[in-house]
């Protein structure tokens, strides 16, 4: 097989790539049209990892720029309910719910989840997603004063549900 002809087989198995008539790739958004509308939910986390203890500070209210927890909750929502028009090639969905959830999983580790559901054509996997990390990012952004070597880590899916593949879970 060409390295032309390999190359045109791999694009043809990604579902946001097509082929114009000369074989170049092209983005393109997915039909999902005639998809079953399904229940799905995802849940996703990120991690911020404070130096120094000052996890227990900011936990305390004691960050320069006063309630990180509830300012990272609504930029996270907002975040993923505008997850359609940050991530070029997501489909615009009406979420039915956003939830987070903030924890301290160790004394310098504030875990962030993210949870999505709706009813629709396409999973809300991105919308969890884009959530935990705008959520990890106004922690950041409002702890950074503190110590700028804040960090953050591990922004994944953990479950997903709905659609034709099923559910699905990282093993924790």
């Amino acid at each position: 097989m060409t390295a032309g002809r390999r190359r045109k087989t791999a694009l043809r198995s990604l579902t946001h790539v097509a082929t114009d008539r000369a074989g170049r790739a092209a983005a393109r958004m997915v039909d999902v049209g005639a998809k079953p509308v399904t229940k799905r939910s995802a849940l996703a986390r990120a991690r911020v990892v404070f130096p120094n203890g000052l996890l227990a500070r900011v936990l305390a209210g004691a960050g320069p720029k006063g309630a990180v927890e509830e300012v990272a909750r609504v930029a996270g929502i907002l975040a993923a309910k505008r997850t359609g028009e940050l991530v070029p090639m997501c489909h615009p969905l009406g979420l039915d719910v956003v939830a987070f959830e903030f924890e301290a999983v160790d004394a310098d580790v504030l875990e962030i989840r993210c949870s999505t559901a709706c009813r629709g054509r396409t999973g809300v996997e991105m919308e969890a997603m884009t959530g935990a990390a705008i959520a990890a990012l106004t922690v950041y952004d409002m702890t950074k004063a503190l110590d700028p070597a804040i960090r953050i880590e591990g922004v994944e899916l953990l479950e997903k549900r709905g659609g034709k593949r099923g559910p699905w879970r990282r093993d924790r």
